[in-house]
């Protein structure tokens, strides 16, 4: 039985995969997974008078006689979860009341190994003498938000989208289609940043919170909204933050696509 312990990181293709992986991009996503054994085993087919009802119309893990799908991921709703708990017995329930007290931010060794793949790209890009030095200089510091990268991004957003804040000294400038997705050209697009405070910055990369294309305030279903009101975030009206050049827009798309979060971690 495993539990999703972590929100979804950027990773790279794991070796692993071999030739198996051919076909699929050299980037995709890694979550964090609690894998428990059970003593005791389930057939669902055995179960389809308990289990038929709860299944989901659309993406179901199960066919009707009890049978998987060919899937890869499938979304459990709560009632066939529950139901499945409660079928498996003490040693699942155990197992959620365990996971439901656990931490959902990515784990250390998830954060290292993000940590350490944008170190290899940064070591690569000093590496590449065809990139002219001051430009390859350039496009290291903007990983930290420094440099031309943050001229650039000073030059088209004067204040902090949420809070109003103007003063230099207390916004971060951060991609919006992060660093290590991005091609050098981007890494350095002031249309591809924003500059907010620093607790705002942690809302936005961790896909918390994002952007529509018209300025309007996108709160994740995942976040917790007591936690936001605590940092001075609206959370019961719509906040109105500005309008967004159309280049900003593009990097807006997918910042919503992938990495705004926009449902609560789960599935078999």
């Amino acid at each position: 039985m495993g539990i999703v312990t972590t929100f979804c990181e950027e990773s790279p293709r794991p070796n692993e995969f071999g030739s198996t992986g051919d076909q699929w991009d050299a980037d995709g996503w890694r979550v964090g997974v609690d894998y428990r054994s059970l003593r005791s085993s389930l057939r669902p087919a055995a179960h389809m008078d308990v289990l038929g009802s709860t299944l989901p119309e659309k993406y179901s893990p199960l066919q009707a006689d009890g049978r998987g799908n060919q899937i890869y991921l499938a979304r459990v709703p709560r009632a066939m979860a529950e139901a499945l708990v409660g079928l498996i017995g003490d040693d699942a329930a155990a197992i959620v009341t365990r996971a439901s007290t656990a931490s959902r931010e990515p784990t250390p060794s998830l954060a290292i190994e993000a940590e350490a793949r944008a170190a290899a790209i940064e070591a690569a890009i000093q590496g590449d003498t065809r990139i002219p030095d001051t430009e390859r200089q350039a496009i290291v510091r903007s990983r930290r938000g420094q440099g031309v990268f943050r001229e650039r991004v000073a030059a088209i957003e004067p204040r902090c989208r949420v809070t109003g804040v103007t003063n230099p000294a207390h916004r971060i400038a951060s991609h919006i289609k992060p660093w290590t997705s991005s091609d050098n050209r981007e890494r350095l697009d002031g249309h591809n940043g924003l500059l907010l405070t620093p607790h705002v910055d942690h809302l936005f990369d961790k896909g918390f919170i994002s952007f529509s294309d018209d300025g309007l305030l996108l709160i994740s279903p995942v976040a917790d909204r007591e936690a936001l009101r605590q940092m001075g975030i609206p959370v019961d009206c719509p906040l109105q933050t500005g309008s967004f050049t159309p280049q900003q827009r593009v990097y807006l798309e997918y910042h919503r696509a992938e990495r705004f979060k926009k449902s609560v971690v789960g599935g078999v």
